[in-house]
């Protein structure tokens, strides 16, 4: 009985062992947004974020973006981070291929509720966690970019550039939305400690009033992919 037993074992095991693997979807882009979500930023400032977000991704410009690519479809996750330990998935990673799934990702957006607050500003741990989050998104694509966002340098966490290097020599390309309200040279921090690889780029926004736009102009120039280096 005790054989019989081994036996079954043996067998369920290679079984296990040889069971197909689920290949990864193949998109064009996989494009993680890493947002801001410190005590910095208020309320009143935090919704125009989510909202601006939501407002260019339902853009029919961004929808052509999308269709412009090889196979028609993106990736794309959403999370909000503040202190070293301290990101949230909002909507974790989905395929933007049509109008339903944009909306849908829009609206997630729109009333998912905020869950985090304070925690200091950990840039680098932001970056860094964007790049972890990728690799394990279960989709391919030949562009893995990290979106990140915000109205601050780093106070805390491991430093942004070392984290920047590190993702860039994984071949992701790391851009930047800094706003400046509260830091007028931020872009200079994000020029150097923030952006880099290939195509990177980054578009300032002067306030968070203008956060929707700069949003806009940024998420043409990703999904499009950028072609004026």
């Amino acid at each position: 009985m005790r054989r019989f037993g081994l036996a079954i074992a043996l067998i369920a095991a290679v079984v296990t062992l040889s069971a197909p693997t689920r290949a990864a979807e193949e998109v064009d882009l996989q494009l993680i947004l890493m947002v801001d979500a410190s005590g910095s930023v208020d309320q009143d400032e935090y919704a125009l974020q989510r909202l601006g977000y939501a407002k260019a991704f339902r853009d029919p410009q961004v929808m052509n973006a999308v269709h412009g690519g090889f196979l028609g479809k993106i990736a794309v996750a959403y999370i909000e981070w503040t202190g070293p330990q301290l990101q949230v998935p909002i909507v974790d990673w989905i395929v933007l291929s049509d109008e339903a799934s944009i909306d849908g990702f829009a609206r997630q957006l729109e009333t998912i509720p905020r869950q985090l607050y304070s925690g200091g500003t950990a840039v680098g741990n932001a970056i860094q966690f964007g790049a972890n989050w990728t690799e394990k998104s279960g989709f391919t694509s030949t562009r893995r970019v990290i979106d990140v966002s915000g109205d601050g340098s780093a106070t805390s966490g491991i430093p942004a550039a070392r984290a920047r290097d590190e993702a860039v020599a994984k071949g992701f390309a790391i851009n930047g939305l800094p706003i400046l309200t509260d830091e007028p040279f931020l872009d200079q921090y994000y020029a150097n400690n923030v952006i880099g690889g290939p195509g990177s780029f980054m578009i300032p926004a002067k306030d968070f009033q203008s956060f929707a736009e700069a949003i806009f102009k940024k998420l043409i120039l990703e999904i499009a992919e950028r072609r004026d280096d």
